[in-house]
Parts: structure tokens; C-alpha cells; sequence
């Protein structure tokens, strides 16, 4: 009995230690956590370009023109709450939170990767300009192995591009678009300088812009 009763303790003991091994190095998508140095409650916008010749993370737009740094902060952890060093970037990159009628934002593959693997600490950032079109009024996600983490609902950080259409390229199919908006209703996708009004001041983004496609 004393054998049976310490072969079943052995063996429990055996799966709670298999089970820890699995989880340790493995992202943890409740525990991983990521942030914007965006000022709280403001709401920036990243204007991009496929050719990645858009803006850097600390020259995101909050409402009025005003310059803000969005720049992302990653820590991922393991199950266990340890730093998941060296995780590779290509497997860390940013999404559209899929919300009806919030735009058509596309990335280039591999254009919103973060910037480095984790470091000592399980840290990434996401600084550098995105090789990404088309545009976003709802939440960014941070996504780790296709899943989007689970520790927060996204990001507030909206995009914009010359590339109006989200075809991966800003070319003349790009400004009939823009002219309807520039003679329409506000409507934010054409807004490049996010000042809150589409007008001459948002041509030469949409000039300087034409002709950048997904390398």
C-alpha cells in the first residue's frame, strides 16, 4: 500500500515538473505585457509607407499635428513569469484589431515585425518605421506566434498612408480617394497630417508618398 501510495505521489510529481519544463521559455500571452510611450489619453496616429520611408515610432501625430513618441515596449514572460530571452522578432509583429469599418491597414511581409529578439530582460520594442499601407482608426495588437496578447484589449494608436486603398503600393490609384475626401466630409483616412482636416496641408505626404510599394 505504502509503495502504491508513493508511486502515485512520484508520479504526480513527475507531471507537475514536465509541465513546468513546457512552459518554461514559452511566451505567456496573459503574462507578457505591452505599452505605448504615447501620454495617456492622447490619441496618436503613425503615418506609414510600404517602402518603410514613413514615420518612426517617435514622430507619431496626436490630434492637432502635435509630434508624440508611440514607441512600443514589449516584456514577454514564460508561464512562469521569467524573462523569454532572444525570442525571435520575426515571430513578434503588429495587427488591425479586426473591427468593421475601421479601415484597411495592410502590412508588407514581415513590415511590422519588432525591431530586435528580446533582450536579458524579455524586452522588444517597436521603433523604427513599419513597411505598411492603407489605414486604422481602431486598436494595434501586439501578437506573439499568431496569437494576440491576452493582457491587454490592444493599443491605441491608429494609422494612415498615401496608400489611401491598402493595395500595398501609394500610386494614382490613391487620389481620386483622396479627392473625394478633400471635397467631402472629414474623413480621417485622407487626413495625413491628423490635424483634423483634409486639405493642402496633406498633399505632400501624398506626393512624397507616390510611388512607395512592399519591397
Amino acid at each position: 500500500m505504502l509503495l502504491r501510495k508513493l508511486s502515485g505521489v512520484f508520479s504526480i510529481a513527475l507531471v507537475i515538473g514536465a509541465a513546468t519544463v513546457a512552459m518554461a521559455g514559452v511566451p505567456d500571452l496573459q503574462l507578457s505585457t505591452a505599452s505605448t510611450a504615447a501620454p495617456v489619453g492622447s490619441t496618436p496616429v503613425l503615418y506609414n509607407l510600404p517602402n518603410q520611408l514613413g514615420s518612426p515610432f517617435n514622430q507619431a501625430r496626436a490630434a492637432g499635428g502635435a509630434v508624440v513618441d508611440a514607441t512600443i515596449t514589449l516584456t514577454v514572460l514564460d508561464g512562469g513569469g521569467v524573462p523569454v530571452i532572444n525570442f525571435s522578432a520575426s515571430d513578434m509583429w503588429l495587427e488591425k484589431e479586426v473591427v468593421a469599418n475601421t479601415g484597411n491597414f495592410v502590412a508588407c511581409t514581415g513590415g511590422t515585425t519588432a525591431n530586435a529578439n528580446t533582450n536579458n530582460l524579455g524586452v522588444t520594442t517597436w521603433a523604427a518605421a513599419l513597411r505598411a499601407g492603407g489605414w486604422s482608426t481602431s486598436k494595434t495588437l501586439v501578437v506573439i506566434n499568431g496569437s494576440p496578447l491576452t493582457s491587454n484589449t490592444g493599443l491605441v494608436l491608429r494609422h494612415n498612408s498615401a496608400d489611401l486603398n491598402g493595395d500595398g503600393v501609394a500610386n494614382l490609384a490613391d487620389i481620386p480617394l483622396f479627392a473625394n475626401d478633400f471635397y467631402g466630409a472629414y474623413a480621417f483616412r485622407s487626413d495625413l497630417q491628423y490635424d483634423g482636416v483634409v486639405n493642402l496641408a496633406d498633399i505632400p505626404k501624398l506626393a512624397s508618398g507616390n510611388g512607395a510599394a512592399c519591397q
